[in-house]
C-alpha cells in the first residue's frame, strides 16, 4: 500500500498511511453485523480465504487521489444474510468512520463480497 494521505495544518501538514486507512476500514466492516470475516484471494488463487482478525489490511485496497479516498473490501458473510442491507450497512459506516477520523473525504467504498459461510447444524 504505497499511497498515504497528506493534508495541510495550519502549522504544518499530516500524514495518513494507507495501511492505517485499510485497518479502520477493516475493523469496521469486520464489526458489521452478518461478516463472518475479511476475505483474501492471491492472484494465483481461485477461491477467496478467510483472513484472521490480525490480517484484515489483506482483504482491503486503499487508494488516495486529490485528497479522496477509495476503499475496496472483500468480506466473507453468512449465508441468508441479505447482502444488499450488510453492503450498504458497511458502505455507510465506513465512510463515516474513515471521514470522522482522519478528515479526509471518501470518495467511494466497494464491498465485494467473496464468499459465504454456512453455519453448521447441531
Amino acid at each position: 500500500m504505497a499511497n498515504n494521505a497528506y493534508f495541510e495544518l495550519a502549522k504544518g501538514g499530516v500524514t495518513v498511511e494507507s495501511e492505517v486507512i485499510a485497518k479502520i476500514a477493516g475493523y469496521v466492516a469486520a464489526m458489521s453485523y452478518g461478516v463472518v470475516g475479511m476475505a483474501y484471494r492471491s492472484k494465483s488463487d481461485s477461491v477467496a480465504s478467510l483472513l484472521k482478525k490480525d490480517n484484515y489490511t489483506k482483504g482491503i485496497k486503499v487508494s488516495v487521489n486529490d485528497d479522496k479516498i477509495s476503499v475496496d473490501i472483500h468480506i466473507i458473510i453468512e449465508y441468508g444474510i441479505n447482502i444488499n442491507v450488510v453492503g450498504k450497512s458497511i458502505i455507510k459506516n465506513v465512510k463515516y468512520q474513515l471521514g470522522h477520523m482522519t478528515g479526509l473525504d471518501v470518495e467511494q467504498v466497494n464491498v465485494c463480497v467473496e464468499g459465504f459461510r454456512v453455519q453448521e447444524q447441531e
